[in-house]
């Protein structure tokens, strides 16, 4: 925080929750924007050690490759009089990137701590999966990088039961341990945000189905766009898309040759501006790359859930999100490249608000109940539970 990624808002409220449990917490990442090597301060009571970066966001994926490369020599070396100055019986860190395994290796040994993987994309199968990457030099590069991560892990906390299951079918689980543990967020007071975006966007009296989040191949948000040129004559449905990513000049594009009125991208907004676009708005979406073969349970959900929307997903087939989701009766969910199910679904949602209300409420209770910060944390500590002092990577 303030960063806008779902990384960022998962980290600071873990931090803010072992906090709370009484431990000291130190988090460090990477910054692009800073002028010095180092920038170190307290936020909301936790350490937050800003290391200076490379372009990584908004990057072509080689200059975003070579700068992910740099990530743990970089903050190593800018980091080191923080580290000698610091220790901890803990560090917990978050994947992606995969390029934190060099450095996680090096905290260990220093301070002879444990350390806990929490591990969201599995990459390189992501990419290979969705044609980025094909089986060769590079792709045998990465896999390396990634089985370095996995060794300096005493224990991987994967996102879903499906991704356990993926290990299980690999050479991998049995030399790691691994088990599941879901994302998080924790519940605020969302009453009495000043939201007027309906006024300044002109949507007023419209159904708004909201993204917000990353634009790039893993999200394949031409879904949304054939969605929206499927439906365009519903005059009283538009799509706004909030965000920054590779594929977006591409998608702005598409949408001006279509000549949709319907669908809408901004850039991307400040974590409080964003959470009062979504708090006024009434679906949020989620679109995920047909050919992945693992499953992803986007950061945005919990959003999503936490005020109460109603999620319309068209996701790839095989994600155990589509159960979670069904089961729960917390959102309408199609695969990715089912494009009559996602018209309907999409409709159901515009012309039933009693549904929307029903199914954001029990989006909302499921939230409460799984993807919890506090069930998160107790899971984590649990597995060191002598642990009195914690850094996060």
């Amino acid at each position: 925080m303030p960063s806008t990624k779902s990384s960022a808002k998962l980290m600071y409220d873990l931090g803010q929750d072992l906090l709370l449990k009484g431990h000291e917490v130190s988090i460090i990442t990477v910054c692009e924007d800073i002028d010095e090597k180092i920038q170190i301060s307290i936020e909301d009571g936790v350490n937050v050690v800003r290391v200076k970066s490379g372009k990584i966001d908004g990057a072509n994926r080689y200059i975003r490759a070579l700068n992910e490369f740099r990530l743990s020599s970089n903050i190593w070396k800018n980091g080191k009089d923080f580290f000698n100055n610091n220790t901890c019986d803990l560090v917990i860190w978050y994947s992606p990137s995969i390029f934190f395994g060099s450095l996680i290796k090096k905290i260990k040994m220093k301070n002879n701590c444990f350390s806990y993987l929490i591990l969201r994309d599995i990459f390189p199968q992501w990419a290979l999966d969705t044609g980025i990457l094909k089986k060769g030099i590079i792709f045998n590069f990465f896999k390396k990088v990634e089985i370095v991560q996995y060794e300096n892990a005493d224990i991987i906390g994967v996102q879903s039961p499906d991704n356990l299951l993926y290990f299980k079918n690999s050479n991998l689980y049995d030399k790691y341990k691994i088990e599941v543990l879901y994302n998080w967020t924790s519940l605020v007071n969302t009453e009495n945000l000043k939201t007027d975006f309906r006024l300044k966007l002109g949507l007023q009296n419209k159904v708004v189905f909201f993204y917000g989040g990353n634009i790039g191949q893993a999200q394949d948000l031409q879904n949304i766009i054939r969605l929206a040129s499927r439906i365009q004559n519903e005059t009283s449905a538009h799509f706004l898309i909030v965000g920054d990513g590779t594929e977006s000049i591409k998608l702005k594009k598409i949408i001006s040759e279509l000549q949709l009125k319907n669908i809408s991208i901004l850039k991307s907004v400040d974590q409080s501006t964003y959470f009062a676009m979504l708090s006024e708005f009434d679906v949020g979406l989620i679109s995920l790359e047909r050919n992945f073969r693992t499953s992803n349970f986007p950061g945005k959900m919990l959003g999503y859930m936490q005020y109460s929307k109603p999620i319309l997903a068209s996701i790839n087939p095989g994600n155990d999100l589509k159960k979670i989701l069904l089961d729960n009766n917390a959102g309408l969910v199609s695969i990715n490249g089912d494009d009559d199910l996602l018209v309907k679904n999409c409709l159901y949602l515009i012309q039933n608000p009693d549904a929307r209300n029903k199914i954001g409420n029990n989006g909302y209770n499921l939230l409460k109940n799984i993807f919890s910060v506090n069930k998160a944390s107790s899971q984590i500590l649990g597995h060191f539970k002598h642990t009195d002092y914690l850094c996060l990577e």
